[in-house]
């Protein structure tokens, strides 16, 4: 996805305006808007939160799920949290290793814990996940 526009991330900084701790937030909403957060927007953030443009970087970096460029491929995010494995997700996820349509990301818990194993994809939270079901969401995203 390309990144947004100057006047699509000024909109999520004036919604941050004045909060404190609002690192992170504006970061997560460009990511779920754009699908990745942009080096040229770091600047701005930067600005923005009169933070140095390396304590920005230093965030996006730290943290796994914030990426600078575009994903390559829809990411279908797989808990492999306690509980997950002890449903069967390291089965599942070995089934779908070789799959190139999706990427599948590990992710540690998502909540569900009593109807894993779960995905996230975007917004949406998957449970009881079997090879089947997890075949079926993979078709609909890739």
């Amino acid at each position: 996805m390309k990144m947004a526009p100057d006047s699509d991330i000024d909109d999520i900084l004036t919604e941050h305006a004045g909060r404190e701790g609002a690192l992170l937030p504006i970061l997560h909403d460009i990511q779920a808007r754009f699908g990745h957060v942009g080096e040229a927007v770091i600047p701005t953030i930067a600005q923005a939160l009169n933070i140095s443009r390396a304590e920005v970087h230093g965030v996006i970096s730290f943290y796994h799920d914030f990426h600078t460029t575009p994903p390559r491929l829809p990411v279908i995010k797989l808990c492999r949290a306690e509980s997950c494995q002890a449903r069967g997700v390291e089965a599942l996820a070995a089934a779908f290793a070789d799959e190139t349509r999706v990427s599948i990301e590990p992710v540690y818990c998502l909540g569900l814990c009593s109807v894993g194993p779960n995905a996230w994809v975007g917004d949406q939270l998957y449970a009881r996940l079997t090879p089947e079901r997890l075949a079926a969401l993979v078709e609909q995203v890739a």
